[in-house]
């Protein structure tokens, strides 16, 4: 236990320290706890294994006090210094008698007393004994005296308390204690069982969004396929319409080198023709010439 709450400290003061969780630390007495736990106001001692209380400290400002399943069976007038105790557990104990529980008419603020799986719960008319030998108490075992359930003890504790003037800790100032997390075997098991359909659900909604994923692929390459045909019959019909061009082109080439030839052809026609014409007229020019000068050598006979 010593080693537990050195673990719990972290170097703090022990004046510190509002609340301290030493579940299943195993000790079969109160050891390592001092009266220097002034503002201590929450102890839990659940399954530690003790057998007396024997050496517990005053601890002034403690309204709350876990102490279930352990073998304690007598020894509570230990308690006497926590004058402010509201909420005491003492379920699964060893307390056979009611003159076990006599000492706790001490504490005038006591709302909440737990005994359950002990053997006084088998005793008749426990119930009326017990709230009778303890007129402050509220709720024994969950239930008040009309065997109504209670819906949250500490809640109606803690506005009792302020209502009453008994709250001094908005006099002080802010201390948070961050203790490491002590984790149950049967609460983690439970938890995981209660979580377990929200687990499937969340599986199931892993599943539907990838088979949503794969029908969105599926479409995205089919497509793809079909832009692919699309872009190889553009493609087609853009060659074939190069192809019609080009056709076109060598036609008209053609056409043209067929017209050059004609107009070279009759240029060498009309070259010929002037040719011939201009030989027409030196001979018809020449044939005057001969016959004038014919007749001047007759006229000078």
């Amino acid at each position: 236990m010593e080693k537990r709450i050195a673990l719990e400290l972290r170097g703090r003061n022990p004046s510190q320290i509002k609340e301290l969780n030493l579940d299943n630390c195993r000790s079969t007495n109160i050891v390592g706890l001092s009266d220097e736990y002034t503002n201590l106001e929450i102890l839990s001692l659940n399954n530690v294994g003790l057998t007396t209380l024997k050496g517990f400290p005053t601890l002034p400002k403690l309204r709350k006090l876990e102490l279930s399943d352990n073998r304690i069976s007598n020894g509570l007038n230990f308690l006497n210094g926590c004058k402010k105790l509201t909420h005491l557990n003492l379920s699964g104990n060893k307390i056979r008698d009611l003159d076990t529980l006599k000492p706790l008419q001490e504490f005038e603020n006591l709302r909440n007393l737990d005994l359950f799986y002990n053997d006084v719960t088998n005793i008749e008319d426990y119930k009326i004994k017990v709230f009778a030998l303890h007129p402050s108490l509220k709720y024994l075992d969950g239930f008040d005296k009309d065997d109504r359930e209670g819906e949250d003890s500490d809640a109606e504790e803690e506005d009792g308390e302020e209502m009453n003037g008994n709250n001094d800790s908005d006099d002080e100032d802010l201390d948070i204690d961050l203790g490491p997390l002590v984790i149950d075997d049967e609460s983690l098991s439970e938890r995981l069982s209660e979580e377990s359909p929200s687990l499937l659900v969340s599986l199931y909604t892993v599943y539907g969004l990838l088979f949503h994923m794969g029908y969105l692929l599926r479409n995205v390459d089919d497509e793809d396929v079909s832009l692919s045909a699309v872009y190889n019959a553009n493609l087609e019909e853009e060659s074939s319409a190069s192809s019609l061009y080009v056709g076109s082109d060598v036609e008209e080439e053609e056409d043209d080198d067929d017209d050059e030839d004609g107009d070279n052809d009759a240029d060498a026609d009309g070259d010929h023709n002037s040719k011939a014409q201009d030989g027409e007229d030196n001979t018809h020019e020449e044939s005057t010439r001969g016959k004038k000068r014919k007749h001047e050598d007759e006229d000078d006979n």
